[in-house]
């Protein structure tokens, strides 16, 4: 049973039931502090990319869907290429802090956090095959791990990895308007029949929504007949 905070490393206080006497506990991973600085995603959000809608002006959403999604499905080659995205929380300060630290300072526990969030979402998806974005080689030599297979191991997901990654400048280091109007860096890795198949996204961030929408299309090309994502905050 894990005994301290994974973030700040206080103990943790499990409560107590007779029950926990004859059954194990589940491993809490944040003490009651931290987790309650990671704010859920909560009210009406954007039907495509989860983001609140509560925090934009009215004049920037079209009939539940916000003004960047708008324009993505006003583009005749990216309409309906991914259907929904599904984000877990707000890219709050800590949120930010924990994820990287998880994703730059190799602190790979820190996946465990959210394994328990990702199981639930996953509970009524009908996802057929999910698949986490990859990194480039090159990125992956850098980290020693990817931050999107981590978080569907920790959640106990099967992925099939379909997909490759050309090496480019880091999303982090481009600009809005680099990051939507980047070439395509993604390829189909393995042969595998997704001809009809719906296929799940795993990523961390939803940013511009580039990455995931670039990936999804490569699916799309290939056969998908649905792709749909996963993660873990909305920025």
């Amino acid at each position: 049973m894990n005994e301290f905070c994974l973030y700040c490393r206080q103990p943790i206080r499990y409560p107590f039931f007779w029950r926990t006497l004859v059954f194990p506990q589940q491993d809490i991973w944040l003490c009651d502090a931290c987790r309650g600085k990671l704010k859920r995603i909560s009210g009406p959000v954007c039907k495509i990319c989860c983001r609140p809608l509560a925090k934009l002006d009215p004049a920037f959403i079209r009939e539940g869907i916000c003004q960047d999604c708008a324009r993505w499905e006003e583009d005749a080659a990216w309409s309906g290429v991914l259907e929904k995205n599904t984000s877990l929380y707000e890219y709050n300060d800590f949120c930010k802090d924990v994820l990287a630290q998880f994703k730059f300072r190799g602190d790979y526990i820190l996946s465990s956090i959210f394994a328990d969030d990702i199981q639930k979402v996953l509970e009524h998806s009908d996802a057929e095959l999910i698949v986490p974005i990859p990194l480039s080689p090159e990125r992956l030599s850098e980290r020693l791990f990817n931050q999107s297979e981590a978080l569907a191991e920790a959640a106990g997901l099967q992925t099939v990895p379909l997909l490759k990654r050309t090496h480019s400048e880091k999303q982090s280091k481009k600009t809005r308007d680099e990051r939507i109007h980047q070439e395509q860096v993604f390829q189909i890795e393995e042969h595998q029949p997704i001809q009809g198949v719906s296929v799940l996204l795993i990523d961390d961030i939803y940013t511009t929504g580039s990455t995931l929408r670039h990936a999804a299309k490569v699916l799309k090309t290939a056969g998908a007949a649905k792709v749909t994502s996963l993660t873990i905050a909305r920025s």
